[in-house]
């Protein structure tokens, strides 16, 4: 197809802008699937492929995006066909020439563009495979290495649409060759023969005498039967199967009347495409058949090749998980090729030297110690590190080696003896830029080696090391998971030891404390034998010492509850007059002995936080009783509480000799008094440690303002609790509700993290009527919701693979699970992306650190 006035190469590149937008072939999958994979690799939310032209452009692939073209006047892709090259714009925003473009101001609301032109005829550029996002980013060398790869796989798609329909066309073409055959039958390059109702050559032009490599032929125009063959010329040269087959054809034809089409097994490393035609006379009546062979080898040896780069590409995590990869490219480099023998590997450093890890390798053993041998090279216990070898000479020094005569090649090295013969041998370095990263080789092939058979595998080779780079990238996020796996198993199993060690010591030293404050007791108050006045006070003394050891034992125990998570909170609205008060009260006559002034300031009007009534006590008691007993002689203590935001913050000052800046970040640290180890005040150095970890349970924070010389402030905040402070908690934890109960209510966790999936199976385990199951990504969940759908989904929004976006939206697309209640979790706690999660779709938008009294009230909600 030629347009007048137009450049040969533009006008090849409509005609094929033309073809390609009306097709509609299988091979559409190929680019959809393809689109995805742009999509998934790349983390964008739009991948597409685009064809432009003068005035429009439109999207044979779109993934992401409602509309299916544009004008070009607005399009981005219009400046990577101009300049022939990949075009990125990082921040179309705040880009001069795209600002103020619809599609940056509008809908999609493109911030990000990556444009990579597809040249699928070796000519002009045509469209682009190109990535959009709606957040600005960055997009480095090795990204656009990897886009330039993926679209040489558009290409190859593309290529192969305008190969069908060349191939289509000419099949057109073959069904009017009985009419047109004595004009064009010597300009053909398909090989045509007719033979006669007896089986007798009538004629056969000189691409079937080439075919089947005979040098000469009287073809002479005219009549059919002026260019006679004799069958001793053709017949005598066919093998027999395809004699056979042929001949069968032929018999059909002039029995049904109709054409039969059929490819022929590989005749001198040749496969043909035959169309056999009844030969009709002018009144209708068949004399006999033509035969026309359409040579498709190149055209099936492309498909072949571009069914293994598809199918490595898109079926790789499947591929992956079930172990098969690697054989599976390495099978298909044989199939491709005709070798034997193959191998694919990786390139690794081993002692600062590289080294070749064998993934798949064909079976060479000959004998008991050489299959050995085999045996660890498949398992990857072996390496290989000669680098004067034939795979040495491309792993180690990047070369590739050809030779279809490897018995003459100096260098090789020689077999040992009962090797298999090999007498050719190919072996090709797999480059990420100029790092050699693995290898594949093959041997044995009827074809000879040459470079265009390492041209035309060059696809299979850029695959390789894209797939290379996913496993890669795949094992470190698996190390790393198992790492992370083992760390947490072993942090439990020294949680345990701890907690059983020191529940061990509770229960030894708890026995003997029993006994001496019990006798201690007995002496004080006998009435048989009263002590004297110095025995009353050694005995006070060991009542004293031993209540002390017995509340250090207290507290050791409480922070191993802490640390190892078995501690138990009871959140709800608490008064803070009444917490103000109650501190007050109970330590007011310990202020009174020691001289100190205990002063206390309740908000007016009261004000309530969401917390444990119980641990929240103990907090400021342990505040109040340091600043007492750390304070200067007549010195004061004040009590009071100020509201911040949604936070209210409780203060214990005192008049105390105060803390210097270095010692300030010690003093939440276990068993640490600073120089107070050494003066007659008692204490534990636990308090403080206990205190900090349980105002964190509680979402809060603590710490301390100190002056030396002039006294402290310690205090800590809490969230504000949304309940009326009236309403609050005065007296007593057990007179507030607890968290609503439910009955048989299933919850699914989709999370990949470990930290993440044990701190929600403890939340979870604290409330009654629930269960969790976590599975580590949406692909998973998605499989796991269509089987066994539960109550509610919990679903982090930063999942490998597909995104929490995604799958909300492939879930609310289902017919069966498109109403079932979804919570995002997410560490982004901006308002955009707040807002944005909720005009997504979600049911609730909840972010991390999650304050666990608002999730509590949102699965009431949701759960009513």
């Amino acid at each position: 197809m030629k347009t007048p006035g137009k450049h040969p190469e533009e006008a090849r590149r409509l005609a094929a802008l033309e073809t390609l937008q009306v097709l509609d072939t299988p091979a559409e999958d190929g680019l959809d699937g393809l689109t995805r994979l742009a999509q998934a690799i790349f983390d964008v939310p739009i991948a597409l492929i685009t064809l432009v032209d003068d005035q429009r452009q439109w999207f044979k692939s779109c993934y992401g995006l409602d509309v299916r073209e544009t004008h070009r006047d607005i399009s981005f892709c219009g400046h990577a066909i101009a300049n022939d090259a990949s075009f990125v714009i990082e921040d179309a925003a705040s880009h001069p020439d795209f600002a103020d473009n619809p599609l940056v101001t509008g809908y999609p609301y493109i911030r990000f563009y990556a444009g990579h032109p597809l040249r699928p005829q070796d000519a002009m550029p045509i469209g682009t495979l190109c990535l959009i996002d709606t957040r600005p980013r960055t997009f480095g060398p090795n990204q656009q290495r990897h886009l330039a790869m993926l679209a040489a796989q558009a290409d190859e798609l593309l290529r192969l649409h305008l190969l069908r329909v060349e191939e289509a066309e000419k099949n057109a073409e073959i069904k009017h060759l009985s009419s047109l055959l004595r004009g064009i039958l010597e300009s053909s390059r398909d090989p045509i023969y007719a033979r006669s109702l007896s089986g007798r050559y009538l004629t056969a032009n000189r691409a079937c005498l080439n075919a089947l490599k005979l040098d000469d032929g009287p073809l002479t125009p005219g009549t059919i039967e002026a260019s006679t063959i004799e069958a001793s010329t053709i017949q005598d040269h066919l093998p027999a199967p395809i004699a056979e087959r042929l001949a069968a054809a032929e018999q059909s034809v002039i029995q049904l009347g109709e054409p039969e089409r059929f490819i022929l097994p590989p005749f001198n490393d040749v496969v043909f495409d035959v169309t056999i035609s009844p030969l009709r006379d002018s009144k209708g009546e068949i004399r006999g058949t033509v035969g026309v062979a359409h040579d498709i080898t190149s055209t099936q040896r492309q498909a072949a090749l571009l069914q293994v780069l598809h199918q490595g590409i898109t079926d790789y995590q499947a591929l992956m998980s079930g172990e098969q990869l690697w054989e599976f490219l390495m099978e298909g480099l044989q199939v491709l090729t005709g070798s034997d023998y193959a191998l694919i590997g990786e390139v690794i450093d081993v002692d600062e030297r590289h080294a070749l890890k064998i993934h798949a390798i064909t079976d060479l053993s000959w004998s008991e110690e050489s299959r050995e041998l085999m045996v660890q090279l498949r398992n990857g216990d072996m390496t290989l590190d000669n680098p004067d070898s034939l795979l040495g000479q491309v792993f180690a020094h990047g070369e590739t080696v050809m030779t279809n005569d490897l018995a003459e090649r100096t260098h090789s090295g020689g077999f040992p003896h009962g090797h298999p013969d090999i007498h050719n041998y190919l072996g090709v370095p797999i480059r990420d830029g100029d790092k050699v990263i693995g290898m594949y080789a093959i041997a044995n092939s009827p074809q000879r080696f040459d470079k265009a058979l390492l041209d035309w595998i060059e696809p299979f080779t850029a695959t390789c090391a894209l797939l290379i780079n996913f496993y890669r990238q795949q094992a470190q996020r698996e190390n790393i998971i198992a790492e992370l796996a083992a760390a947490r198993d072993q942090a439990e199993k020294a949680n345990l030891a701890k907690s059983e060690f020191l529940s061990s010591m509770s229960h030894e030293l708890r026995t003997p404390l029993n006994a001496i404050l019990g006798f201690a007791q007995l002496l004080t108050n006998s009435r048989k034998a009263p002590l004297n006045q110095r025995q009353q006070r050694q005995v006070h003394q060991i009542d004293k010492s031993g209540h002390h050891l017995l509340g250090l034992i207290n507290e050791v125990l409480d922070l191993a509850k802490i640390e190892a998570g078995h501690l138990q909170l009871s959140l709800e609205p608490l008064s803070i007059s009444s917490l103000l008060k109650d501190a007050s009260d109970i330590l007011a006559g310990i202020a009174e002995n020691a001289g100190i002034t205990l002063k206390t300031r309740p908000p007016e009007p009261d004000i309530a936080v969401f917390a444990d009534y119980t641990r929240t006590k103990q907090v400021l008691l342990n505040l109040v009783s340091n600043a007492i007993k750390y304070n200067r002689e007549a010195g004061t203590v004040s009590l009071y509480a100020t509201l911040t935001d949604a936070r209210v913050r409780i203060t214990v000052r005192d008049t105390g000799p105060g803390i210097t800046a270095e010692h300030q970040t010690e003093l939440f640290e276990p068993f640490q008094r600073l120089a107070a180890e050494h003066s007659t005040i008692e204490g534990s150095g636990i308090g403080l440690a206990i205190s900090r970890e349980l105002i964190e349970h509680m979402q809060g924070t603590i710490g301390v303002d100190s002056t030396p010389g002039q006294g402290s402030d310690f205090w800590f905040e809490l969230p504000l609790a949304a309940n009326d402070a009236t309403q609050a908690h005065r007296t007593s934890p057990h007179e507030q509700p607890t968290p609503p109960r439910q009955t048989g209510r299933r919850l699914l966790y989709i999370e990949d993290n470990p930290a993440n999936q044990r701190l929600m199976e403890d939340i979870i385990e604290d409330l009654e009527g629930f269960t969790l199951q976590v599975v580590p990504s949406a692909e998973v969940g998605l499989e796991l919701i269509r089987h066994s759908p539960p109550d509610l989904v919990l679903m982090d929004l930063h999942l490998p693979g597909m995104d929490g976006y995604q799958a909300l939206d492939t879930l609310r697309r289902s017919t069966s699970n498109a109403d079932l209640p979804v919570i995002a979790l997410s560490a982004n706690t901006a308002d955009d992306d707040r807002k944005g999660g909720q005009n997504t779709g979600f049911d609730a938008y909840l972010t991390k650190p999650i304050k666990i009294s608002r999730f509590i009230e949102t699965l009431a909600r949701l759960l009513p």
